[in-house]
Order: C-alpha cells, then structure tokens, then sequence
C-alpha cells in the first residue's frame, strides 16, 4: 500500500485500472471509518461490465466497491491486485 500522502480530491475522478492493465472504472468517493479515518474502500463510477463482472461489494445505491486494500500504487492512475479483489 502506497505510504505517501494524497489528498483526498486528488484521488477523485482517477482512472482504476488493475495491474493487468484492465479498466475497473473511475473514483467516484472514497469510504472511510470515522472514527479512526481508516480508509476502506473506493466507489467506483462508470464500472465496466468487468468490474460488474467481478462480484464485488455494492454500497446500498448499487454502487460497486473496491477494498482500499487493494491498492497497489497511486499516480496518473489508481492500481489495484485483482487477486486482492476476489
């Protein structure tokens, strides 16, 4: 998991993609524990029907859910494990 900070509207609108290069979709939000500000997960917006495919946690508008823990790194766009993911 990447240590360096980023803001959180930097992350917003990036690119998902997985370390295989398959797009998962854009940040929509990011979810977080309130009392501890552990981050947990990334909403995404615009899933493709990978993604979909994919049977992740949905929040309760139907909005599908990556675990913050996934991540790999973080620059011109969001890297996740897809073995992270399943």
């Amino acid at each position: 998991m990447p240590s360096e900070k980023h803001p959180y509207n930097s992350l917003i609108g990036k690119m998902i993609v997985t370390k295989e290069g398959r797009r998962l979709g854009f940040v929509k939000d990011i979810t977080f524990e309130t009392r501890s500000g552990e981050l947990i997960s990334l909403v995404v917006k615009d899933a493709t029907p990978y993604t979909r495919n994919l049977n992740l946690e949905k929040t309760s508008s139907n909005e599908t859910l990556i675990p913050f823990n996934s991540i790999i790194a973080i620059g011109d766009f969001i890297v996740v494990s897809e073995e992270d993911l399943i």
